[in-house]
């Protein structure tokens, strides 16, 4: 079976390019188009990993990804969090709040791919 991936970020060109190259890699792929919508879906049907923007509206990533982790039903759903602030002090903060994997906007496809490979254990 595919593992399923959640797409949460609020950047249209964002979104269609990562759910091509996540179905393109075999992935079953979700979109959550802010925070809330993104913590809903979770919830409703927790994928495997979660590509999680930071900058977005209603929640921000860094707040789905608290909310997500507090939770210990859903504590095994993996966060790889995307995002254009790079500074050690954004990257410290997202992975101090439970995020598995950070990665700076932007990035190369081929890296991301290898990235969530390696988170998903394949």
């Amino acid at each position: 079976m595919a593992k399923k991936i959640l797409i949460a970020d609020d950047e249209q060109n964002i979104v269609i390019s990562l759910e091509f190259l996540m179905k393109r890699e075999g992935f079953e792929v979700l979109i959550a188009n802010d925070g809330e919508e993104a913590v809903r879906r979770i919830r409703s049907d927790p994928p495997d990993l979660v590509l999680l923007d930071v900058m977005m509206p209603k929640k921000s990533g860094f707040e789905v990804c608290q909310e997500i982790k507090a939770d210990p039903a859903l504590a095994a759903v993996r966060i790889l969090m995307l995002t254009a602030k790079g500074r050690d002090t954004e990257v410290a903060k997202g992975l101090a709040l439970g995020a598995d994997a950070y990665m700076t906007k932007p990035f190369s496809t081929k890296e991301l791919v290898e990235k969530v490979r390696s988170m998903l254990g394949d």
